[in-house]
């Protein structure tokens, strides 16, 4: 199995960033270093990652924050926290934010070499376990993230920011399963706010009748009683 991975160094030190994106870059990974947690989204749109290895002490948002923000947007990819907060409950809320692993810095490059080897097998055969075999080519729907267009056999359509955010993540889970409050999340409600039941299930029912639509199957998106929803479709996302 091809373990290289795509890297995004989420760093505000540059000199620090840019020898970790070097460091990643000569053992055989595609790396990209970003200075704070607000130009993610927009490198996001050119570049799919496998992992990201976060600084907590960012400027603006935290990287507390981001991890925990990518981890309900991206429920399989790997996600090393990189900080110089080596208190037991820094250490418990980067776990609690979603992150695999936790390096105190400053780092080891060996160490983190080892972080992230350790990390690649996973990410690599969740990747597979969502990717669209050559028979089923012509039966998948197609997410475009950035325009977010849905294609699929028998019509095209429009979503909302929010249902694409949705797909995406549904499309990259493993078992393409997301918890209740992983779903809430991507259809935009806070973390902190419980959000109405009648208020996701009725958003998630406009999305699964757009993939009814564009699929021509009735069956695209299952309620799983006290876990959440399974997108029962294969969905290529670019």
């Amino acid at each position: 199995m091809d373990t290289r991975l795509n890297i995004v160094v989420v760093e505000d030190h540059t000199r620090l960033r840019n020898v970790t994106v070097q460091v990643l870059t000569d053992f055989g990974h595609h790396a990209l270093g970003l200075s704070c947690a607000e130009e993610v989204e927009d490198a996001l749109g050119s570049f799919v990652p496998d992992l990201f290895v976060i600084d907590i002490g960012l400027p603006g948002e935290d990287g507390l924050s981001l991890c925990s923000r990518l981890r309900a947007s991206h429920p399989s990819v790997g996600i090393i926290m990189a900080t110089a907060r080596s208190d037991l409950h820094d250490k418990v809320q980067g776990y609690a934010c979603g992150a695999d692993i936790y390096l105190p810095k400053p780092v080891d490059v060996a160490e983190l070499l080892a972080a992230v080897s350790a990390l690649a097998r996973r990410v690599k055969m969740a990747a597979r376990s969502v990717s669209v075999s050559v028979a089923d080519a012509d039966t998948a729907l197609t997410l475009h993230e950035q325009t977010l267009q849905l294609m699929g056999p028998a019509h095209n359509m429009s979503l909302t920011q929010h249902e694409a955010l949705l797909l995406a993540a549904l499309a990259r889970a493993p078992r393409q399963t997301l918890e209740h409050w992983q779903v809430a999340q991507n259809l935009g409600h806070a973390s902190d706010q419980e959000p109405s039941k009648s208020s996701v299930e009725v958003r998630v029912a406009r999305l699964r009748k757009k993939l009814a639509l564009v699929s021509g199957n009735a069956q695209t998106l299952k309620a799983i009683r006290l876990q959440g929803y399974k997108l029962c479709v294969v969905v290529r996302v670019q």
